[in-house]
């Protein structure tokens, strides 16, 4: 589809603004999606827990290697010894249901089977952070409205650029919703086979 606000010049790099936005707004939910448990072992599952390390809160990848050598077991080996204990317990304390073992070098941290409420439970909360993605493309959308109103009452663009430039604003919003919706089937299936 080509894009008419890119042939505007007023709204030239609103186009591109929106475009980025939503793109990244789209790339988190990729990355929710990724961390979601399922029932095999992802490197992802432990991305959103945080060590404290030194003072400072650390993800658990910039302080240990992470691998999933078999189907069922994330094991992380951390960089420094001295932090096995201290990533054991941001692991156990984080509240995703693992129950890590070290053996002082390395920890590891098995993945129990879903259960059907597991598995309801995990579509549910993703379908919340599916809502929360939608509303902020959609907060995306009136942004770029607004400055498309603002141009227009500026008489920076006619009325037609403007109604133009507000339809393919939509069709925008729009086409990144559908990504997320697919991606959120795609998922949903996956966390829902046995």
């Amino acid at each position: 589809m080509a894009s008419q606000m890119a042939n505007i010049p007023a709204l030239k790099e609103l186009q591109g603004q929106l475009t980025t936005r939503m793109k990244k707004a789209v790339e988190d939910f990729r990355g929710s999606l990724l961390a979601a448990r399922t029932g095999r072992a992802s490197v992802h599952m432990l991305d959103s827990i945080r060590v404290d390390y030194y003072g400072s809160e650390m993800p658990i990848n910039q302080l240990a290697q992470v691998t999933t050598p078999e189907a069922q077991l994330i094991v992380v080996q951390p960089f420094d010894q001295g932090t096995v204990q201290l990533i054991e317990k941001a692991i156990r304390t984080s509240g995703q249901g693992f129950n890590p073992m070290h053996d002082g070098k390395v920890i590891r941290v098995p993945i129990p089977p879903m259960t059907e409420d597991r598995r309801k439970d995990a579509v549910k909360h993703l379908a919340a952070t599916l809502e929360d993605h939608k509303t902020s493309i959609r907060n995306i959308r009136r942004d770029g409205n607004d400055t498309i109103r603002k141009a227009a009452k500026d008489k920076l663009i006619s009325a037609d650029d403007e109604k133009r430039a507000t339809e393919e604003t939509q069709q925008m919003t729009d086409a990144e919703i559908k990504v997320l919706e697919d991606m959120f089937k795609v998922k949903e299936k996956e966390l829902m086979t046995v």
